[in-house]
């Protein structure tokens, strides 16, 4: 709230409006000299821009008054202030601010019934926000939160659109939301009991069996809750909102956790439920995932923790389109200063790549009694990336760790080639005490103070606003993108990283894709990846192994082989066909049994090349 004591301010030019944004956790006025405060141009001339009363928390600053000089955010010794220029007209489309110097969202997606509405941004962008405002557990305050207005004035805000008619059913008690959480690994906290139990309670559709024999939940089915996987919870959490009966229905990242065949299984799952009167809306960074889910796209721009914005709908092949372009043609506005693209710009001669390359032996590993992998004899070399293809449970990161030299295989005498190697897990737990600028110079103390290092991998992944941050307490994405950089900057041979997407958003598994396809290059060194995020895995892969079999009980892993064949093999046992989008070359899943689908399958190219 702003101070007691504090006029009215008077209406500005929403041409000029600018959001100041306050971080609650850095600003610490008591622990300052409050430099914000003193220097504020504003301020010298009596007014007061910035204030801080004896028993303020953080520092308060009066957006219609700050002129924008950015002196404030240059002379916090906290870098605790953060001034943005809003675009032009965007005050008036005002949705939700938490309170003063906050985060603020713009406009909301608009769904349609009948449809599913996929949406696309950047963490810390609004569309959990713009989910709990439309599930109507959060009421829009139009940016006033010092006196929130009623629903007759929210619903006057939004006269002449879809949306008041939508808002009108939700005070009518008339539209039941249902929203899949973002972070499964919390339902074991708040649910109790077996999973075929809680999908009985929840079943109002009678479709529990079906959609537990779709979502492959058949054998877990009198498991406690507690005792599932991220995987299991996520397919679980599903299950539980196919079966309800609503009007609405939301999910928040459904496909982490899931590997490709479960990833197309939910989504074929989610779309199911589609009927003319209900509402469908999915929030997913895997782009390959949300194009196959999606009837219409979208995008959500602005600045990460400072404001949202949306955007109006497109079709989706337009919506993912300019959302990895960063240019929105509707509006005549650029929200990132490069585009996002799929072309691989350098390979290496594959003569010399043969001059340098490397042999591993058959293996077998036996997994306590119950598992069996067959690893096939197969070859790598430098400046290469061989990705490793299959479901979960058939033995990636088994070979990622017999690699590693942390698990021996069954026959002692078989050697693996002796060489340094660096691995980033696919769990990754931050028992690190200390800030993560010293667990860089703990761990990879040469890498980090090299310039050449900090200019391909450190800046890339944007970590400069948590480099002072205690490691314990960084978010997911934010660890993952810690650990890909304490994993490449060890000096090693083989780089064996299992899963670099997870937590991830969109444009973060793009920058962190080229990271690791730059790095690799460059450094003349071998990576071994585990990835189920397709867009991403047919960027790295120079080639791939494919894994076959029954997961959990026998499979094997074929040989490396190309990129091209590889993906057919994988994709022919998943009966999936992909085809490359014309503009960014991204791979997009074919609907199923759509002509493309169809004429793929005949020709026996799962896999297409070229782009449509």
């Amino acid at each position: 709230m702003a101070p007691k004591g504090k006029k009215k301010e008077e209406p500005v030019d929403e041409s000029k409006l600018r959001i100041a944004i306050v971080n609650q956790d850095r600003c610490k006025p008591k622990k300052c000299r409050q430099e914000c405060k003193k220097h504020c141009p504003v301020n010298r001339t009596g007014k007061f821009c910035i204030e801080v009363e004896p028993t303020s928390k953080i520092a308060f600053i009066s957006e219609p008054l700050c002129i924008g000089c950015g002196i404030c955010v240059k002379k916090c010794p906290f870098e605790a202030i953060n001034i943005i220029n809003l675009p032009k007209d965007l005050g008036k489309d005002t949705t939700h601010r938490f309170g003063p110097n906050t985060f603020k969202l713009h406009r909301l997606p608009v769904p349609r019934p009948g449809q599913v509405l996929g949406l696309v941004g950047t963490n810390g962008i609004g569309k959990s926000t713009a989910l709990k405002i439309l599930a109507g557990k959060l009421k829009p305050n139009l940016g006033q939160y010092d006196s929130p207005p009623d629903w007759q004035e929210v619903l006057g805000h939004f006269r002449g659109s879809e949306l008041q008619g939508y808002f009108t059913r939700i005070l009518e008690d008339s539209l039941k939301a249902t929203i899949k959480p973002q972070y499964v690994d919390s339902i074991p906290k708040n649910v109790k009991g077996t999973v075929e139990g809680i999908i009985k309670v929840k079943d109002e559709m009678d479709q529990g069996e079906t959609f537990m024999t779709t979502l492959d939940l058949q054998h877990i089915r009198t498991r406690q809750i507690d005792e599932l996987s991220g995987g299991e919870l996520q397919r679980f959490a599903i299950c539980v909102v196919c079966v309800t009966s609503s009007n609405v229905y939301m999910f928040d990242e459904p496909s982490s956790y899931l590997d490709v065949r479960q990833r197309l299984k939910a989504a074929q799952t989610i779309r199911s439920i589609i009927k003319h009167d209900n509402y469908i809306i999915v929030v997913e960074h895997d782009l390959s995932v949300l194009d196959y889910l999606s009837d219409f796209i979208c995008c959500l721009w602005g600045c990460p923790g400072v404001y949202g914005v949306v955007t109006t709908p497109f079709s989706v092949r337009e919506g993912i389109n300019i959302f990895l372009d960063g240019f929105i043609p509707t509006e005549n506005l650029r929200f990132r200063d490069e585009s996002l693209n799929f072309r691989v710009s350098e390979t290496l001669d594959e003569e010399i790549k043969r001059l340098h390359s490397t042999e591993y032996p058959a293996l077998t590993k036996t997994m306590g009694g119950k598992f069996k992998l067959h690893v096939e004899a197969g070859n790598f070399s430098d400046s290469e990336i061989i990705v490793m293809l299959g479901q979960n449970g058939t033995g990636k990161t088994t070979f990622i760790r017999m690699l590693a030299g942390l698990l021996k295989p069954d026959d002692d005498d078989t050697e693996l080639p002796q060489m340094h190697v660096s691995y980033k897990p696919q769990t990754i737990t931050a028992k690190f005490e200390g800030s993560v600028k010293a667990l860089f110079l703990a761990k990879i103390r040469d890498a980090y103070l090299h310039p050449q290092f900090t200019t391909d991998v450190v800046k890339p992944l944007s970590i400069e606003n948590i480099i002072d941050q205690e490691v314990q307490v960084v978010s997911g994405g934010e660890l993952q993108r810690v650990a890909l950089i304490v994993a490449l900057g060890k000096p090693a041979d083989i780089y064996l990283i299992d899963e670099p997407s997870a937590y991830l958003d969109s444009e973060q598994r793009i920058q962190a894709a080229k990271v690791i396809k730059r790095y690799i290059l460059h450094a003349k060194k071998t990576a071994f990846v585990v990835e189920h995020d397709f867009i991403m895995a047919t960027y790295l892969a120079d080639r791939v192994i494919v894994y076959e079999g029954q997961p959990g009980i026998e499979c094997t892993a074929c040989s490396p082989e190309p990129l091209i064949t590889g993906m057919n093999r994988f994709l022919k046992s998943l009966e999936i066909t992909f085809r490359r989008d014309p503009t960014n070359f991204r791979p997009r899943i074919n609907k199923l049994d759509s002509v493309k689908d169809k004429e793929q399958k005949v020709s026996g190219q799962f896999f297409v090349v070229e782009s449509d």
